[in-house]
Formats: structure tokens, C-alpha cells, sequence
């Protein structure tokens, strides 16, 4: 078996996965967590638009805007979540313009922006960010920053109206190391102001994930999906489906509460070459939200 093959394949139950054109054997293993899986917890809904599978660009870091944007389109998903690799900060207003005019035109939408870090407490330093996100149409950007940083982004947050994902790193985060180290600071705080779940940081820290993203509510605003054949170590990443994050509890609960935002796959292995794992992680996801009889319109 080659490093991209999809494990667990044999099995002859086929779930439809959208523009992929392709049909894919839903595995034992998902199937047996969608009859077994703990139930998920109801919440108030938000907007039932089903689940939302994108890409975040820093996958295709080693790659020009123009073949990330036709990558991404290979993919069967019209969402990308822009790294500042392929959208520089420094842009031209001409240049982000083109960069629309680009991503319009292979029929894709620009969902997030980030990871986007605010370094200084000072006006300038923060609405220059803003600018960015607003002048590009990222109605949320994936952020991280000091604790004492966030009201001032608050602040910005309030007047531009674009939603401020603080991105959890894991144990090497001495701030936001857990999806709860972000919720303890947001509380209170504008609703624009939420926090991006990284499933395989949050595991890293031997945090529920599926409780996390209960506990997040209407705070979550974007995900960033992988998976880890070792919970605990970051540089056991592989192709979604094939390790053990609890993926399809995530997605069942994320379609109990009507999740409105994005999740979007950071695959950061086989930088070179991500294309082939990409593909089977998305065809799991699928199979999974299939089995789940779960919307997406990622398809």
C-alpha cells in the first residue's frame, strides 16, 4: 500500500462525493463510529446550511496563487481561506483586486484570511490588518495575538464588521495553547470576536475536541481540520481518516448545531507534492458528512 492509499477501502457501501467524480467506499471504522458515536449536544441553531469544507492555503504554501486557486478548484470545494503566501499584506490595492478578479473567475470564494498576527497595540498596527482583510473581502480572518491586544481588535472588529478567529497552537502556545484559553479571553467580547478550533492542537493538549466545540457555541468561527495517527505528537499528521481524531463525533456535532462557519482542511504534509493525500482527505470527509446525511456544500 502506498502512502496515499486510503486505508480500509474494501468495503462495498459507496457514499456519492460531489465534484471529485469519484465514488468512495465509506470505511468500516466510519461507519461503525456513526452507529456507535456518542450523541451530540443540541444547541440553538444558528443557520442550517450544512457543513462547509474548504481549504486553508498555507496546504499549498509551495505553490503560486494561480496554481493554489486551480488546485483548490481540483478539489470540488469553491472555499479557500487565503495564507498572506498567497495574498501578501503588502498588496497593491491593484494587486488584491486582480487577486478577486482570480479567484472569482475559477468560480471560488475567499471564505477567511489568516494566520494573521497582530503584533502591536497601537491603532496602526491593527487597522492596517483590517484594511487588508476588508480590501481582499475576508469576512473573517484567522488571528492570533496577545491577550491584551484583543479589545483593540474588538475595537476594529466592531467597526469593519469582520469576525476575528483567535487560532489555537497547541502546547508550544503560551497564550492560546486550547480552544478554552481563547474562550476565557473572548468572553464578554463582541460576538465578531471568536476563536478558530485546530483539531490537531487541541488534541495535542488532551482536550476533548468534540466537548470543545459544544462548549465553543456561536463563538466558533472557523476550523481548521487534520488528523494525527499520535494525539500528542504534531509531526505524526496524515491524511485525514487515517489517524485518530474523532472526525466523524466533530461532524456530528457540528451538524447538530447548525455550525455556520468553515471547516477547512490545513494539510501541512507533503508540502511538495499534497495533492494526492488532499484528495482522499476530502473524499473521507465526505463520506463521513454522507454517512452522517449531513449537507455540504462542498460538493
Amino acid at each position: 500500500m502506498s502512502k496515499h492509499d486510503v486505508p480500509r477501502r474494501g468495503f462495498l457501501k459507496f457514499a456519492a462525493l460531489g465534484a471529485l467524480g469519484a465514488a468512495f467506499t465509506k470505511p468500516d471504522a466510519v461507519r461503525a463510529a456513526l452507529a456507535t458515536g456518542r450523541p451530540p449536544v443540541a444547541l440553538p441553531p444558528t443557520e442550517d446550511v450544512g457543513v462547509k469544507l474548504g481549504v486553508a492555503s498555507y496546504s499549498l504554501r509551495n505553490f503560486s496563487r494561480e496554481k493554489a486557486i486551480e488546485m483548490t478548484k481540483a478539489l470540488g470545494t469553491p472555499y479557500i481561506n487565503f495564507k498572506s503566501v498567497h495574498l501578501p499584506y503588502d498588496a497593491s490595492p491593484a494587486e488584491i483586486a486582480a487577486a478577486r478578479a482570480e479567484v472569482d473567475a475559477a468560480g471560488l470564494h475567499i471564505v477567511g484570511g489568516g494566520l494573521i498576527t497582530f503584533e502591536t497595540d497601537t491603532d496602526d498596527g491593527v487597522r492596517k490588518y483590517f484594511d487588508y482583510a476588508k480590501a481582499a473581502g475576508m469576512p473573517v480572518m484567522v488571528s492570533t495575538c496577545h491577550p491584551s491586544v484583543l479589545p483593540r481588535v474588538e475595537k476594529f472588529a466592531k467597526q469593519y464588521n469582520i469576525k476575528i478567529a483567535i487560532h489555537n497552537h497547541g502546547p508550544e502556545d503560551k497564550d492560546f495553547s486550547s480552544p478554552y484559553d481563547v474562550l476565557k479571553v473572548v468572553k464578554g467580547m463582541d460576538p465578531r470576536i471568536g476563536l478558530c478550533i485546530d483539531v490537531g492542537h487541541t488534541v495535542r493538549t488532551g482536550t476533548d475536541v468534540v466537548r470543545a466545540v459544544v462548549d465553543a457555541g456561536p463563538r466558533l468561527l472557523d476550523m481548521h481540520v487534520k488528523d494525527l495517527r499520535d494525539l500528542k505528537v504534531m509531526e505524526s499528521q496524515c491524511i485525514v481518516g487515517e489517524g485518530k481524531i474523532p472526525i466523524v463525533e466533530i461532524f456530528r456535532q457540528l451538524r447538530a448545531m447548525r455550525y455556520a462557519g468553515y471547516v477547512n482542511l490545513e494539510y501541512e504534509i507533503d508540502a511538495d507534492d499534497p495533492m494526492p493525500g488532499m484528495k482522499q482527505s476530502f473524499a473521507y470527509m465526505r463520506g463521513v458528512l454522507a454517512g452522517l446525511g449531513a449537507p455540504t456544500t462542498a460538493a
